[in-house]
């Protein structure tokens, strides 16, 4: 899928504008139309695209405008996660949320969990100790049977397998969802590690665990040097908001 085609990539770079100093001086929420709209000094606001800022429940909701409140000086989208997800959400995919889910049953096709090291020990125990549970949840949860494989060489995956994916992400439905969703699995590599977490099956922590083994392994033996760490740290920020909004949708 190109950039072009994908609504979650349209709308992220509609909101890489610059944005004004805070000029507010508080968030709230208030009822609109049987959702939650975000408050700033009691008006409604706006997506990039000028849609109402408006979520389905009142916690999230109540998330989202404590972001908004947090801020001082300029308004740097990088401190508002939840916000830029609830955008995403409403300007991008509860218009067109086939290529979100299409996106999703792509990483499935390669997911993370699938390629497994041939060593060392304790690289191969950790990757079956924070892997194999989410593979047992998904073969009870979706009836799904996935090959696995040593290394980086690609294993096609069965075509029911993936079918199984699709649906459970077409379960999804609602935007707010799928967007938390599909952040969660482009983050961390791994279309089912997010359903799981999506599901409840997983905690944020424990999600971001399992997508990462890797990456903490290496950083227990060699460390891991400042550049590194804030790269880590943004992502995990990001991650961190999608499980956020997944744990307060349900």
């Amino acid at each position: 899928m190109s950039e072009d085609e994908n609504p979650m990539r349209r709308a992220q770079v509609a909101m890489r504008a610059s944005l004004p100093k805070r000029f507010y001086k508080e968030a709230s929420v208030g009822e609109a139309g049987g959702a939650y709209a975000v408050l700033l000094d009691g008006k409604g606001a706006k997506t990039p695209a000028r849609n109402t800022l408006a979520l389905p429940n009142e916690a999230l909701a109540r998330a989202v405008a404590a972001e908004w409140n947090a801020i001082e000086g300029a308004i740097d989208p990088v401190r508002l996660p939840l916000t830029r997800l609830a955008n995403l959400a409403i300007d991008a995919v509860a218009n067109a949320p086939q290529p979100v889910i299409d996106e999703i049953v792509q990483y499935a096709g390669s997911d993370l969990a699938f390629y497994r090291a041939d060593g060392p020990e304790g690289l191969v125990a950790l990757q079956n100790e924070r892997w194999n549970p989410v593979l047992d949840w998904a073969a009870a949860q979706f009836g799904a049977r996935f090959l696995l494989a040593e290394g980086v060489m690609h294993v096609r995956q069965p075509d029911e397998a993936l079918a199984a994916v699709r649906d459970a992400a077409e379960r999804l439905s609602k935007p707010f969802a799928l967007t938390a969703t599909a952040s969660a699995t482009n983050i961390g590599g791994s279309a089912l590690i997010a359903l799981a977490l999506a599901n409840g099956a997983l905690s944020g922590d424990e999600a971001w665990n399992a997508a990462h083994v890797d990456e903490q392994w290496n950083i227990s033996q060699w460390g891991e040097d400042d550049e590194a760490q804030r790269r880590l740290a943004a992502r995990h920020a990001e991650f961190s908001a999608a499980a956020k909004m997944l744990a307060l949708l349900r």
